[in-house]
């Protein structure tokens, strides 16, 4: 016997998921069938803005194989809209920094009646006994529409004279936040130097691998309904069924499985997958939908969509003391649940990001326009904040001749400053800024990179290198803290269940969707537990065998979900170590732990192995002490004090040529700083996702309108998502900073990547182009944009 059991946490433990999704066995919505079941298919508006005149579906009845076609007139009197779980104030409400909505927020029907306010908005489902049928008969539903005016762009949308999409409302504003601290206006007054850029953060889709789906099976007997559905939100899901259908929680199974790939988007809930519940309850059959590809586009929420007018104030040495300005967010035609936490609740409070800036006086500004909805986005309001500040201290270094790597030097929050307040009101946990930047620029060589620079190529070439920090808010979201966004607390759950052999199941309430949840809780609890890894089960994803949970989101999985499984398994400890002492006869502080079981200090031979231990705890042959439960299960909740505050530095090398615009980023790095790092090889497969999107948005992603409201990107054909050929060598390290907010010290990395990826890429393109006179550029910087502008600054030299 040893002394101390293996420890797990730290170790880069190979992911146990993925054998069976390298081998084809994973088990994803679209792999799911059940006899006589049903297939949707979703008949969606054509027009951007218009009032429905009528829906025909006589022709499409008469499709062989079609069941049945469900319109709003089917649903009128049997569902509620959506409810709002996280939302800005009702009309007449008070909560700080925030306005009221003019007039009651659009319900979010499942189905449009009267006015349709997005391509892709759904009108009708077709039912029938095969996909073919489905979509066959989906095809010969005519609409008639009378055509209203369309707005896309959100600076268009509060334009005086712009059409107004909701009845109530006198303009497109739905809310407004603002976020002030210090004297604003007086260090405006003082600072020699005023720096002011309008920036855009375009609008990108969250693509995933699996597309949303739902499967549903309503038991006419029981009253009861299975759904399979792909989400990242299992009992919040169960929960909104449950009420937009008037059906008992009880009754209602929700199972998400393995989802491949989510990144926010499948975090609300959407109406067609409400249709497709009720359908099944209505007909007594199973009915499943799973998205088609254009259609994800045009139907699953959208990322970022931003336009910020932003201006500093700052001294001769770089030194930025204020910030001010206004940042617009599309919300596109409705304002989904989630969607107003991105802005108001990240972008906005994180606008000072890693810098010690004093004042602040930013409003931001949702805003409806005739576009599919927004809402998270991997990041979700961090990568908007980030982009924006990183490129407003590029260009402060550039106005005064400055290195940008020695003007973040001189705004940093110091180490030893921590923990640090913002102006915005947010309390940073911990971190090393400087020394994650010290990192990022030694791994890059950055002082050679220049030297290439300023020396040149002989092909012309030119040589960019930017750097981005960034502090990203994890651990949604505290109690404490949660009246400051209008979103409820959301603590996490855990239980741990000990079998007759000793082996130990964990199920938790959170989920995951590709994170490697299976792995690094398991670590967690084999740590806590002092078993053997091999011997930890993690079950989450189904209501029935989790305890209630919030999800996965917001970077809260290891910071929320990890604690509440650290919290059980320790409570299952306490409870080995009572029984220890009760069946070795010793005093509970005379037992201590050792590696597989348990034993009497100073007596070696004295002791009981763990698999005894569970089995004599569930099989008792003694009458166990008063207050004693058979067994050693647990079940334990965490409700952080605060949110955690990952950060880091990402650093990038582009060579662009001047002659085509086209740019090779030919170096990337990414420091990284999440507390106590669980599992290093989940956080680097964390990290290089995460920097493949944050690459993408700025050099080839974006969604893109008609000023009709037709989208022009809704097909692989159109949006150019990078593959492994597009996307450089992504190096990693990391500084680590544990926080004092969870006993493991863990923040989280899942959302870095593509929050410090972006802004270091732009950095570092016009670093580059600034050499032959570009002074600015809106993302995404592809090779005609950028040979435009390079051309135009030739001609105005």
């Amino acid at each position: 016997m040893t002394q101390e059991p293996e420890r797990y946490i730290g170790k880069a433990v190979r992911r146990r998921e993925d054998p069976r999704f390298l081998t084809g066995r994973g088990g994803f919505l679209d792999d799911r069938n059940l006899p006589d079941q049903l297939y949707a298919h979703f008949v969606r508006s054509s027009q951007a803005h218009a009032k429905v005149l009528g829906v025909d579906v006589e022709a499409a009845l008469a499709v062989p194989g079609v069941v049945r076609i469900l319109t709003p007139a089917d649903l009128a009197d049997s569902v509620r809209p959506i409810p709002w779980i996280r939302r800005p104030p009702e009309p007449g409400a008070e909560l700080p920094g925030q306005s009221a909505p003019p007039a009651p927020l659009p319900p979010l029907k499942l189905l449009a009646d009267d006015v349709v306010r997005w391509v892709g908005e759904p009108l009708a489902v077709v039912l029938a006994e095969s996909p073919a049928a489905a979509a066959d008969g989906a095809e010969l539903v005519t609409v008639s529409y009378d055509p209203l005016p369309a707005v896309c762009l959100v600076e268009d949308a509060v334009a005086e004279g712009a059409p107004v999409l909701h009845e109530g409302f006198h303009d497109n504003s739905v809310f407004r936040t603002s976020y002030t601290g210090g004297d604003t206006e007086a260090a405006f007054d003082a600072a020699p130097h005023r720096l002011r850029r309008r920036m855009v953060n375009h609008r990108v889709a969250p693509f995933v691998m699996e597309p949303r789906g739902v499967l549903a099976s309503y038991d006419i007997h029981q009253e009861t309904v299975d759904i399979w559905i792909s989400t990242q939100r299992p009992h919040h899901s169960r929960l909104m069924f449950g009420y937009v259908l008037d059906l008992p929680e009880h009754k209602i199974r929700v199972n998400a499985g393995d989802v491949g790939g989510a990144f926010g988007a499948k975090e609300p809930m959407y109406p067609d997958e409400v249709v497709v519940v009720f359908a099944s309850r209505l007909l007594g059959r199973p009915v499943k939908w799973v998205e088609e590809r254009t259609e994800h586009f045009l139907a699953t929420t959208h990322g970022r969509d931003q336009v910020a007018d932003l201006e500093v104030a700052f001294d001769d040495d770089g030194v930025i003391t204020a910030m001010r300005g206004r940042a617009l967010g599309n919300m596109g035609a409705y304002l989904y649940p989630n969607s107003y936490g991105t802005i108001s609740g990240r972008t906005g409070p994180l606008l000072p990001q890693s810098y010690r800036m004093s004042s602040i006086d930013v409003e931001v500004v949702g805003v409806f326009t005739n576009t599919t909805p927004t809402g998270p986005y991997r990041g979700a309001g961090r990568p908007e904040a980030t982009y924006y500040t990183e490129r407003l201290i590029d260009e402060v270094a550039a106005e005064l001749g400055l290195d940008p790597v020695e003007v973040r030097r001189r705004n940093y929050v110091p180490v030893e400053a921590m923990p640090w307040r913002t102006p915005t009101g947010l309390a940073y946990d911990s971190g090393d800024y400087e020394k994650a930047l010290d990192l990022a620029l030694n791994e890059i060589s950055y002082e050679t990179v220049r030297t290439l620079q300023r020396a040149g190529t002989d092909d012309g070439r030119l040589i960019g290198v930017g750097v981005a920090s960034y502090v990203e808010i994890g651990g949604v979201t505290p109690s404490a803290m949660a009246p400051m966004e209008g979103s409820p607390g959301l603590w996490e759950s855990a239980h741990v269940k000990v079998h007759p052999t000793g082996k130990v199941a964990v199920s938790l309430g959170t989920c995951g969707h590709g994170q490697g949840h299976e792995t690094t809780f398991a670590q967690i609890a084999a740590d806590a537990l002092g078993l053997p890894y091999d011997d930890i089960a993690i079950i989450y994803g189904d209501t029935e065998t989790s305890p209630f949970g919030f999800g996965t989101f917001g970077s809260r999985s290891a910071a929320v979900g990890g604690t509440a499984v650290l919290m059980a398994c320790n409570k299952v400890v306490e409870k080995a170590r009572r029984r220890a002492a009760y069946l070795l006869e010793a005093a509970e502080d005379e037992i201590e732990r050792i590696s597989g079981g348990y034993r009497v200090k100073g007596m070696p031979s004295t002791w009981i192995s763990w698999a005894e231990l569970a089995t004599r705890a569930l099989m008792l042959t003694k009458p166990l002490p008063d207050g004693e439960d058979p067994g050693l299960d647990a079940m334990a909740y965490f409700d952080p004090p605060n949110y955690t505050f990952s950060s880091g530095t990402h650093a990038c090398v582009v060579e662009v040529d001047p002659d085509t615009g086209k740019i090779d980023v030919t170096d990337f790095v990414a420091v990284d700083d999440c507390g106590t790092v669980i599992n290093p090889l989940v956080a680097e497969g964390q990290v290089h996702g995460g920097v493949a999107q944050g690459l993408a948005q700025a050099l080839y992603e974006r969604i893109v309108y008609a000023p009709d409201g037709q989208p022009m990107t809704s097909s692989l054909m159109d949006y150019a998502v990078p593959t492994a050929r597009q996307t450089p060598t992504i190096r990693t390290a990391s500084v680590a900073s544990p926080t004092p907010v969870n006993p493991i010290g863990a923040k989280g990395i899942g959302e870095s990547g593509a929050i410090g990826s972006t802004p270091a890429v732009v950095n570092a393109v016009m670093d580059a182009v600034r050499q032959v006179g570009v002074t600015h550029l809106d993302m995404p910087l592809t090779p005609e944009r950028v040979w435009a502008a390079i051309e135009s600054a030739r001609q105005t030299a």
